[in-house]
C-alpha cells in the first residue's frame, strides 16, 4: 500500500479493520502509535503521521497505544506475497534470523551487503533490519510478560535481547512502562498452563473460512505430527532450539494458540510459522474479490467467503510431502508418508511425554532410514534421499526468505522431481500466491464441476484473469472437486 495521506487518514476514520498491519497512526500530540481501527477519536489531520511499520514509529519517538494495541494487528499480507529483497527479508526477520544470526547473517541469507540491505529496508520500511527486530522482541517479551510467570530476567533474554538493561530499556521506550507494569497492569489474565506453556491469540483480517483450512490439515494428518480435533489442529513443531507443539483453534476474530516450547526464544518463530500455515496475513477481501469477479468462481466466492492458502511451517516436511503425493491420491500418499514416520527415532522426545507431537523427521533422520523404511519404489526413494542430502548440506534452502523462482529451478534439477511438485512445494512452502496447478486432476475435475475449461492448455490461458491469486484459485478448485 502506497503511505498516501488521504487514503490511509480515510482508512482511520473509518476504523477499516482491513488496513490493521498495512501501516501504523502515529499521533504527535499524544505521542503514541495506533493501528488504523483503534476506537479512540480520530485524531486531527495536523497531528498525524503515517508510518510503513511499527519500527519506525518507534524510531520517530513514539509509545504503542494501551488500547488498540497495534503490535498484535496482522502483519502486512506484501510479505507474504513479495517475492523481492525486502519481502524475504521481512519474512527472515519475523522467523527469527536477525535474533540467531544478527545481521551480517540475514545479509547473507539474501546475498547482499549489510549497508545496501539496511538503505532497502530503510527507504521501504522507515526502519533498518536490527530496528526491525527490535519491535519484535519487545513484542514477544510483552507476550512473555503477560502469560508466563518467568522472572524479568529470563524473559529478556528468551525474547533475544542481549542485556537486561537492553530489555527494560526498550519495553520502557516502546510501552512507556517498566516491564513489571506492564504484568500488573494486565492482570496476567492468559495464565500459563504449565513450564514452557503460553496461550496467545493470533489476530487475522476477516473473514476467515476456518472450516475449509480444518477440512484442508485433516485429510493430510499423520500420526504423531499433526491432528484436527473438536475443532482444534495440533502439531509438532521442528524449532530453531528444540521441539515444541501448538494447538491451534479458530475463533471469531482470532485464533487461539496454545504453545509447549522446550525453549522459549522459539517463541517469535514459533508464532510466525503458525501465521503462516493458517495464511493469517493475507487479505482476503483482496483475493475474493478479484476471484469473484469471474462468474464461474462468484458463486463458491459467496459461499465460502476468506479461503485460506494452508501453508507449512517446515519447508523439508512439504517437499517430502509433495514427491510422496506425486501421481497418487492423497491417501494413498498418507499411508506411505505414514510408513516412513513409523521408522523415524527421535530421541529429542521424552516417551513419557504421552501422545506428544514430535513433528516431521529431519533431512538427517530420512537419511539415516534403512531401505526397507521407505515403502515406496526405489526411483522415488532415492528421489526422497537426494532432496534430503542437498538439504542437509545447506546447498538448497526452503525456508521463507529463499528466492522462489531460483528454489524451484533447483527442484526440477533434481532427479525424479518436476514442475507439479516443485510447483506445489512453491506455493505451499514458499507461500507464492500465483500458482496454478493446471496439470493436477483434481484441479481439473474442478474446473469441469464448475463449468471451466478442464485441459492444461485451456485452463493455463483462462487463469490468467486470476492473476495474483492463481494459488487460492486452485484451493477452490480442489474444493469443487
Amino acid at each position: 500500500m502506497e503511505m498516501d495521506f488521504e487514503r490511509c487518514y480515510r482508512a482511520v476514520d473509518s476504523r477499516d479493520q482491513r488496513f490493521d498491519g498495512w501501516f501504523y497512526t502515529g499521533v504527535t500530540s499524544t505521542g503514541i502509535y495506533c493501528r488504523p481501527s483503534c476506537p479512540a477519536i480520530t485524531p486531527k489531520r495536523q497531528n498525524v503521521r503515517f508510518f510503513p511499520s511499527a519500527a519506525a514509529a518507534q524510531g520517530a519517538g513514539l509509545r504503542a497505544c494501551r488500547r488498540c494495541r497495534p503490535d498484535a494487528a496482522p502483519g502486512s499480507p506484501q510479505w507474504d506475497i513479495r517475492a523481492d529483497v525486502v519481502g524475504r527479508a521481512m519474512r527472515l526477520i519475523a522467523d527469527g534470523v536477525v535474533d540467531r544470526a544478527g545481521v551480517p547473517g540475514l545479509a547473507s541469507r539474501l546475498g547482499y551487503t549489510e549497508r545496501h540491505l539496511h538503505r532497502m529496508l530503510s527507504a521501504e520500511m522507515g526502519a533498518g533490519p536490527l530496528a526491525l527486530a527490535r519491535a519484535q522482541r519487545a513484542q514477544t517479551a510483552r507476550i512473555l510478560i503477560e502469560t508466563t510467570d518467568l522472572g524479568m530476567a529470563e524473559i529478556a533474554f528468551a525474547a533475544g535481547f542481549g542485556s537486561v538493561r537492553q530489555f527494560n530499556d526498550t519495553l520502557r521506550e516502546v510501552y512507556a512502562s517498566a516491564p513489571s507494569d506492564l504484568r500488573t497492569a494486565r492482570g496476567r489474565q492468559q495464565a500459563a498452563t504449565g513450564a514452557g506453556t503460553i496461550t496467545l491469540r493470533l489476530a487475522y483480517r476477516p473473514p476467515l473460512h476456518a472450516q475449509a483450512l480444518l477440512d484442508f490439515l485433516a485429510v493430510r494428518a499423520l500420526p504423531g505430527v499433526d491432528e484436527v480435533r473438536d475443532g482444534t489442529y495440533r502439531r509438532g513443531l521442528r524449532l530453531p532450539h528444540g521441539i515444541g507443539e501448538v494447538a491451534l483453534t479458530p475463533a471469531d476474530g482470532h485464533v487461539a494458540a496454545t504453545l509447549r516450547l522446550t525453549d522459549l526464544r522459539d517463541l517469535a518463530p514459533a508464532v510466525a510459522r503458525c501465521r503462516r500455515l493458517l495464511d493469517l496475513d493475507a487479505d482476503p477481501t483482496a483475493i475474493d474479490a478479484t476471484l469473484a469477479a469471474d462468474p464461474a468462481l462468484a458463486r463458491a466466492v459467496a459461499a465460502e467467503p476468506g479461503v485460506r492458502l494452508p501453508r507449512a511451517v517446515d519447508g523439508f516436511e512439504m517437499a517430502v510431502r509433495a514427491v510422496v503425493g506425486q501421481q497418487v491420491s492423497v491417501t494413498a500418499a498418507q499411508k506411505t508418508l505414514t510408513r516412513l514416520l513409523t521408522h523415524q527415532v527421535d530421541h529429542e522426545v521424552d516417551e513419557a511425554d504421552g501422545d506428544r507431537m514430535r513433528g516431521f523427521l529431519s533431512a538427517e533422520e530420512l537419511l539415516g532410514l534403512p531401505d526397507s523404511g521407505f515403502g515406496m519404489p526405489s526411483a522415488r526413494r532415492e528421489t526422497l534421499r537426494g532432496l534430503a542430502r542437498v538439504v542437509a548440506d545447506g546447498a538448497l534452502d526452503l525456508a521463507p526468505g529463499v528466492d522462489r523462482e531460483e528454489a524451484v529451478r533447483q527442484l526440477v534439477a533434481l532427479p525424479g522431481i518436476g514442475p507439479w511438485t516443485a510447483n506445489y512445494l512453491a506455493m505451499r512452502a514458499l507461500g507464492d500466491p500465483d500458482i496454478l496447478l493446471s496439470t493436477d486432476l483434481a484441479v481439473r475435475r474442478g474446473a469441469a464441476a464448475l463449468g471451466l475449461p478442464d485441459t492444461q492448455k485451456t485452463l493455463d490461458g483462462y487463469a490468467e484473469r486470476w492473476r495474483p491469486w492463481r494459488s487460492y484459485a486452485t484451493i477452490r478448485l480442489w474444493r469443487a472437486a
